[in-house]
């Protein structure tokens, strides 16, 4: 083979690797169709990290609009609209706790139940994997969020209204220290490590 030949050889396969390496399904991908198919016992810490930096996410559309039709159509109790504004955001964004929760009610207010329970199980597992990431009682043990709406989405699981919040820096790392209270009255302090969603500002 003569060396220009082979240089087309070299760079035909050069751009083979690139497309095989375009088309082929990201983490988040693989993780994303396995949920959908079904499985709600996906990994679902890697299906949040993944999803950060996954192709899915670089092409995704804002959201804030239909988040605010979405609770709002709640708040109205027009479940019909709700459920559309929240499959919406889940199009763009399927690890919006939220749009989970705001689905499955929705579809529960509809008789859709066994939309309602799938949605059910995606919250639970979301939650539960930021859940497991600390114990949120301290920085050191802080729970880890890929966004900011994640951090008031556990409040929120827990009954808690936030009453305070400072963004604080130790050993590197960036923490949400966030102040939030029962119905009681009785204030809690608890810890998210921001680390992934301060990378937007930086």
């Amino acid at each position: 083979m003569q060396a220009k030949d082979l240089a087309k050889f070299l760079m035909a396969a050069f751009y083979c690797s690139v497309l095989a390496a375009q088309s082929a399904p990201s983490e988040y991908g693989k993780l994303l169709a396995e949920l959908k198919s079904g499985n709600t016992q996906v990994d679902f810490a890697r299906l949040r990290l993944s999803y950060v930096d996954s192709p899915q996410r670089k092409v995704a559309k804002d959201i804030s609009g239909a988040q605010k039709a979405m609770f709002a159509a709640m708040q109205a109790k027009d479940y019909a609209k709700a459920l559309k504004e929240a499959e919406t955001v889940l199009a763009a964004e399927y690890v919006n706790i939220d749009a989970h929760m705001v689905a499955s009610m929705a579809a529960k207010y509809a008789g859709a139940d066994d939309k309602a329970d799938f949605h059910r199980a995606v919250v639970t597992g979301l939650l539960d994997s930021i859940r497991h990431s600390g114990d949120g009682k301290t920085a050191k043990t802080a729970w880890v969020v890929i966004s900011v709406d994640e951090e008031y989405s556990m409040l929120r699981a827990f009954s808690l209204r936030p009453s305070g919040q400072a963004l604080i820096h130790q050993d590197g790392h960036s923490y949400d220290e966030m102040k939030a209270k029962q119905q009681d009255g009785t204030e809690q302090t608890f810890y998210f490590n921001v680390d992934i969603p301060m990378k937007e500002f930086r």
